[in-house]
């Protein structure tokens, strides 16, 4: 039997596990299979991993110009392998051909198909012959050439248009920022120390971009005085401001409860989460900052207290669309009915926040969805139905942030192009190397 790379063998094992629904990659790749190989190894089998999800479309389009029966059904095992095999060819330049096309082989065989294994060599051996580039000139092709599907191109091309739909799709295919929240100047010398390379980030004084070096492997992350966060996902924080009293109805990681804790050192916290599951490393990451920080199992959706809170942070489960370069796999799970039954748990937490903070005081709903259907359409119906309740322009707010020096100048500048006519925040990917964000602030009027 021939011999399969451990991080060829583990990638195979982590999109199997994806394609039959067992887990999100992002949960697979931190598995033992993965953590396991050495580091060379496991960088490797994340490459291949995300690589595959990310072009999965665009793979199965030239795997399908070159199979005999183009809409014949392939076995799920046989298809991975096929993929895998694509990807290194069509996307990889330091992977020579003849070990992505055997390995592929041997990986079709040692999953029981061996029958396969001829037809899965000829196949990538015709797709190592020059091909004619993707044209982008409409949805329809931009879709094919950037592995997205075509009916998500075509929304982002009607609501933004076709360039900005261009840039969404192109960050959607690039691997994220790595991005860190310095806790205190001294960190950023400490990582500097370390051998952790970092470069300002476009938008918080308080972020930086990791441009080399493993951040992971540094005390100063072990022992929490910086964290990995999107930069996007910090601004959220930032943007909901001071409070005595304050609730992230939706709280989970923690990340943002974290920043809302260190701008708000004398204020009561209550960190809420509906999922058992989810609570437990929410409340051992929040564990220093008890008693002032209270983690609570609650359904955001149905708040028992009222006029409590001056400040509610509903950050709310969405579909993710603005997430693709980190979650490539959402793409392939959503269809457009997903956005409406989303928006009615979305609306349904809105209202309960607007019930749980004072007169006078606000609620910061956030997503990192792009969808209208989760966004503005959520934020309106919420206001059509909630008598004295406003919604509060950002422009303001923006301008605050940066006067306190929580934004840079160039980041509050160009982010006052990002307000919505309705004075709402909207960041596409691709304008900044952020995740896409919506973030709307709600007075509730005294």
């Amino acid at each position: 039997m021939a011999e399969i790379s451990h991080a060829r063998k583990a990638a195979f094992q982590v999109l199997m596990g994806v394609e039959r629904g067992h887990s999100h990659s992002d949960d697979l790749l931190r598995g033992k299979a993965v953590a396991d190989l050495s580091a060379p190894d496991r960088n490797l089998a994340t490459a291949l991993v995300l690589g595959v999800l990310r072009w999965q479309i665009q793979l199965d389009h030239e795997l399908q110009t070159q199979l005999k029966r183009p809409h014949g059904k392939l076995d799920p095992e046989v298809r991975i392998a096929l993929r895998l095999g694509a990807f290194q060819l069509l996307h990889l330049d330091r992977i020579p051909a003849r070990a992505a096309i055997d390995e592929s082989v041997e990986l079709t065989k040692q999953a029981g198909h061996r029958f396969a294994s001829g037809m899965v060599n000829a196949v990538l051996r015709k797709l190592c012959a020059p091909r004619p580039e993707f044209s982008a000139d409409s949805a329809a092709e931009l879709a094919v050439a950037e592995a997205h599907p075509t009916w998500m191109v075509e929304r982002w091309t009607g609501f933004f248009g076709l360039a900005a739909a261009g840039a969404i799709c192109r960050h959607g295919q690039s691997q994220p920022a790595t991005t860190v929240r310095l806790e205190s100047p001294t960190a950023e010398a400490e990582l500097a120390e370390a051998g952790v390379g970092l470069e300002p980030s476009e938008l918080l004084s308080a972020a930086r971009t990791v441009v080399s070096g493993e951040v992971t492997a540094t005390a100063a992350f072990r022992e929490g005085r910086i964290r990995l966060q999107d930069e996007g996902s910090q601004l959220v924080a930032e943007i909901a401001g001071h409070g005595s009293a304050i609730l992230d109805c939706c709280a989970a990681p923690g990340g943002k409860t974290l920043i809302l804790a260190e701008r708000n050192p004398q204020a009561r916290i209550v960190a809420g989460e509906s999922s058992a599951q989810r609570l437990e490393p929410l409340r051992e990451r929040l564990a220093g900052l008890a008693p002032r920080v209270e983690c609570r199992l609650q359904d955001a959706s149905a708040l028992a207290e009222e006029s409590v809170y001056d400040l509610v942070l509903a950050d709310v489960p969405c579909s993710g669309t603005g997430t693709l370069g980190r979650n490539p796999e959402i793409r392939h799970r959503l269809h457009p009915e997903d956005f409406v039954r989303q928006s009615e748990r979305q609306r349904a937490i809105l209202a309960s926040a607007l019930r749980a903070v004072r007169p006078g005081g606000r609620v910061v709903y956030s997503t990192c969805s792009l969808e209208p259907e989760e966004n503005e359409q959520v934020v309106a119906a919420v206001l059509a139905a909630t008598v004295n309740t406003r919604a509060v322009p950002l422009p303001a707010r923006i301008a605050v942030l940066r006067q306190e020096g929580i934004l840079t100048a160039s980041g509050a500048e160009r982010l006052q192009a990002c307000v919505t006519p309705d004075g709402y925040l909207r960041l596409l990917p691709g304008t900044f190397h952020t995740d896409g964000f919506f973030v709307a602030v709600i007075e509730r009027i005294a």
